[in-house]
């Protein structure tokens, strides 16, 4: 919805997601989320994560900007913050490193975040959605602890960061975030 509404005012938009994006992403991906018996470690998701995220930066995200497109991208280091780093309890300070050996200085013009105070009616409405891949069926500690750190890369930047409360309906939902995202670009 966001991309529809920033086309119909003539801008080129690239939409995309993490992991994924490119062809290896997207293995990198299916290796991340499927459900198996051998345990993921922690540092093994990070690293993936950041492996996937090297392809889709060099392959699609910088030559997209550098064509004069705006990106969106569903997902992107914030939430290797969040979920690598709160969900699995990953020291920062690694991530930290990691982001700027695979993205320099390159960092989002303007995060989106969808929160709730109410993680658990979250995860109940994500869950009608399918039957959840190896992350999605976490516990609800799990997501409490990706939410503060998501609140938290927030609260740091606000000029950065804009926090929309997930549980609104969709219509006000979107109508706010257009009107956040055509500020922060008319202001930029």
């Amino acid at each position: 919805m966001l991309a529809e509404a920033i086309k119909s005012s003539g801008v080129d938009v690239l939409t995309t997601r993490e992991p994924g994006g490119t062809e290896i992403a997207e293995e990198i991906r299916e290796l991340l989320l499927k459900h198996r018996q051998e345990h993921m470690e922690p540092n093994t998701e990070m690293l993936l994560m950041f492996a996937a995220r090297a392809q889709h930066l060099a392959n699609v995200i910088k030559p997209a900007l550098s064509e004069g497109k705006c990106v969106i991208c569903d997902r992107f280091t914030d939430a290797t913050y969040a979920y690598q780093g709160g969900g699995r309890g990953i020291y920062l300070q690694n991530i930290l490193q990691l982001e700027n050996l695979v993205q320099g200085d390159f960092r989002p013009d303007l995060t989106v975040i969808l929160e709730s105070t109410d993680i658990e009616k979250c995860l109940q409405r994500a869950k009608g959605v399918g039957t959840g891949d190896r992350i999605e069926i976490e516990k609800l500690t799990f997501f409490e602890r990706a939410n503060k750190i998501y609140l938290a890369r927030a609260h740091g930047n606000p000029n950065r960061y804009k926090v929309f409360d997930a549980m609104q309906d969709i219509q006000p939902l979107h109508n706010a975030i257009v009107e956040v995202v055509d500020a922060h670009f008319t202001a930029s």
